[in-house]
């Protein structure tokens, strides 16, 4: 009688230790991976398109997303990394960052044991690594057409942006490529001064640039997309036709692709970036090693994953809605 006893208590004791652990499981399988989404301006059209695609496909996971705009702030930038931190989420992404000026923010994280994706941002040994595209390579792209469709010759203008590493890295190859084809003249150049408020920036400075060198320049080099679609604006208003100026830039999307299209537009080509493709890649990688803890290396060779780009021009600009990849 006593055995019998004995043994039901240890049957009793053990569906109950079965039944907290599956209660623990249960709890844990429903508790949701906490992603933490830094974007640093969404005013910019390229940043949103990475952070709403990270936004998008990670709540198809199931994930706990939470997505910051730091509104082209560096301090505001730099807060809302710590925020994260503080906040104890499971991972970050982080779009366009500036790590550089954060790597007090970052290294807390790595500390905290955060692990942290970047894209189109630079490598950091505090981050896994970074999602970009070779911009030296898109820079070369884009000049050495814009120069064959200048047939080597002629005066040019060019905007310029020194602030972002991706933008400055363009236009270092620009500087190299002009170095050796010495018939195109660059006749002046604007430089953006900041993030915010830089679409009035572009306008005011380039207004004034074209204006002083009207009728001397057949084309104008240009650090990304947005900047050249301000400049199309100021010379379609003054009666510029397609052709007439050669207008190029660095990005892709459906506005530039457009634009390519219209038969009213002086932009005549891109490189695009696959920035969609970027922010699902920068997803599904950090399932695989994040949250899977599949190692890194099967993956990822060193600090940086490099995406493949496309030269987009008349003949081969996509349909409406459509892409080039």
């Amino acid at each position: 009688m006593m055995i019998d006893t004995l043994t039901r208590r240890a049957a009793l004791k053990t569906g109950a230790m079965a039944a907290t652990l599956a209660a623990a499981h249960q709890a844990g399988a429903q508790t949701p991976f906490k992603l933490g989404v830094v974007a640093f301006q969404m005013s910019s059209e390229t940043h949103a398109r990475v952070a709403n695609s990270v936004d998008a496909e990670a709540k198809k996971k199931g994930w706990q997303v939470t997505l910051l705009n730091s509104r082209g702030s560096q301090p505001e930038h730099v807060a809302q990394i710590d925020n994260l931190v503080q906040a104890g989420v499971n991972a970050m992404i982080l779009c366009m960052a500036r790590v550089n000026e954060a790597e007090s923010q970052l290294a807390a994280a790595k500390a905290r044991g955060i692990p942290i994706i970047t894209v189109m941002a630079n490598t950091t040994p505090n981050a896994l690594f970074d999602i970009s595209v070779d911009d030296f390579a898109a820079g070369a792209q884009i000049t050495n057409y814009l120069l064959a469709r200048m047939n080597y010759e002629g005066g040019m203008l060019a905007q310029r942006y020194e602030q972002n590493v991706s933008t400055r890295a363009r236009g270092k190859v620009f500087d190299a490529v002009m170095s050796e084809n010495t018939g195109v003249k660059l006749l002046g150049q604007h430089v953006m001064a900041k993030p915010q408020g830089w679409q009035e920036d572009v306008r005011q400075g380039m207004e004034t640039l074209t204006l002083r060198h009207q009728g001397q320049f057949k084309s104008v080099w240009t650090a990304f997309d947005g900047q050249a679609f301000i400049i199309d604006d100021i010379l379609q208003a003054r009666g510029l036709k397609k052709g007439e100026v050669l207008l190029t830039g660095v990005d892709g999307g459906q506005e530039t692709f457009k634009r390519i299209r219209d038969p009213q537009s002086l932009v005549a080509a891109t490189v695009a970036i696959p920035f969609e493709k970027m922010g699902a890649i920068a997803v599904d990688l950090a399932d695989k090693i994040i949250v899977q803890k599949q190692p890194k290396e099967r993956f990822v060779a060193g600090a940086r994953v490099l995406v493949p780009t496309v030269l987009v021009d008349q003949t081969n600009v996509p349909a409406e809605g459509a892409w080039p990849w």
